[in-house]
């Protein structure tokens, strides 16, 4: 496509298909989590090697993500064949899945999905960034809206086919993440100014680029203490409300029940929370969102373990509040990253925020799996509050910061 029609694409339009192929491909990252009963009874598991399968997706998240801020990955290449090559990785490997025959290689091979969604989450953000619509947090918050409904897609999928075999679920979303790559590689044309054309001479320069930038790295601390909350939620989420069901004494379809109210609580609340928090910030600024979000939040983690075991709509309704809170915030940390970086260090500055924040969620994951076993499902989540309040901390001293009207064209 001609770069005259590339400007006659609409930017919406991209973003559409951007999202879409989010989805699709994401849908990957917790395909393995949302079968992990069988799998546990398959290789006789108990709940901390659990949580590792789940938090082996994280780590290979940070290793590459590692990699690729180091070598400039992001901010060197096309970002649209980054995706297109990542999704098609993710997904073979995800598919490779099935083969397991030990935790040990599951674990393995969780590890290598999460290297191929380096390529995905963070470069998706950037490829939106280059397509520069009009409304920068509305667009990431639509994106990461995507995010979580591309994450939540798994539950969907057990849901629907509950009694399918576990390895059906597992290829079911390798093939809804080919079908990602292939709307990123035939439908999305190269946006219409390219970043990758003006790369940093060297990787050492962009990461001290990205740590010098006192600004930037507050929007990171924020995101720091709202990932401590975010994975540990939507790991455990579902497990809690299965917990809580039972010990309430209803019994009735739980299984189904709580996986319903899994896809529902993250990703749908998610995607909702995650659109109305991209708006919000665009008309009343970054930090006052990501502040007042996070403090719904880490609220919300302090309280649902006093529902526990208490009526199923108490638990949703908390739940649902979560869902929405949890994730408002977090298209606001990227899209303020992209506001206050340099151009040319935008995707190194995004993976290395990601890669961080991803390594955070393996420790909160893990936390509350012992947690949950040592103080009870009551007080478990109240540990995630920590993350929230001190991410509210950063972003208050980010708006006491002149730079920060860089943001939302002054609204910080």
């Amino acid at each position: 496509m001609s770069t005259q029609a590339r400007r006659r694409f609409s930017p919406w339009m991209a973003l559409f298909l951007i999202a879409i192929a989010e989805i699709l491909t994401l849908s990957v990252w917790f395909s393995a989590s949302v079968v992990s009963t069988p799998l546990q009874h398959l290789w006789h598991l108990n709940s901390l090697e659990v949580a590792l399968l789940t938090a082996s997706v994280q780590l290979g998240f940070v290793l590459g993500a590692l990699i690729s801020s180091i070598t400039g990955t992001a901010d060197r290449f096309n970002a649209r064949w980054i995706f297109f090559l990542s999704a098609v990785g993710g997904a073979l490997v995800n598919a490779l899945f099935i083969f397991s025959n030990s935790w040990e290689m599951g674990v393995i091979l969780r590890m290598l999905t999460g290297i191929a969604m380096v390529g995905v989450y963070p470069v998706a953000v950037k490829l939106v960034t280059e397509w520069s619509p009009a409304r920068r947090g509305t667009a990431v918050g639509i994106l990461v809206g995507a995010l979580t409904l591309g994450s939540a897609l798994p539950h969907l999928i057990l849901f629907v086919g509950v009694s399918a075999p576990w390895q059906v679920i597992l290829l079911a979303s390798s093939g809804l993440a080919l079908l990602g790559a292939g709307i990123i590689a035939f439908l999305l044309p190269n946006p219409p100014r390219e970043t990758h054309s003006i790369p940093p001479k060297m990787s050492l320069v962009s990461l001290h680029a990205v740590f010098a930038n006192k600004a930037a790295m507050l929007a990171d601390y924020g995101y720091f203490g709202h990932m401590w909350e975010l994975y540990a939620m939507w790991t455990w989420f579902p497990a809690f409300v299965y917990a809580s069901f039972v010990a309430s004494g209803d019994r009735s379809g739980v299984v189904a029940s709580a996986t319903m109210i899994g896809f529902l609580v993250i990703g749908i609340a998610g995607a909702i929370g995650s659109v109305a928090g991209g708006l919000l910030a665009d008309r009343v600024g970054r930090t006052m969102v990501t502040s007042v979000a996070m403090a719904m939040s880490g609220l919300c983690a302090l309280i649902i373990g006093l529902a526990y075991g208490g009526p199923p709509w108490v638990v949703i309704g908390i739940g649902m509040l979560w869902g929405i809170t949890v994730v408002a915030d977090s298209a606001q940390f990227s899209a303020a990253v992209t506001e206050l970086t340099t151009p040319q260090y935008i995707g190194t500055a995004l993976t290395l925020q990601t890669a961080i924040g991803f390594f955070i969620t393996i420790i909160s994951i893990n936390l509350i799996a012992v947690a949950k076993n040592a103080i009870g499902w009551q007080w478990a989540f109240a540990l995630l509050s920590v993350g929230p309040f001190l991410g509210v901390y950063a972003m208050l001293r980010l708006r006491a910061r002149a730079s920060s009207l860089m943001m939302a064209n002054g609204r910080r």
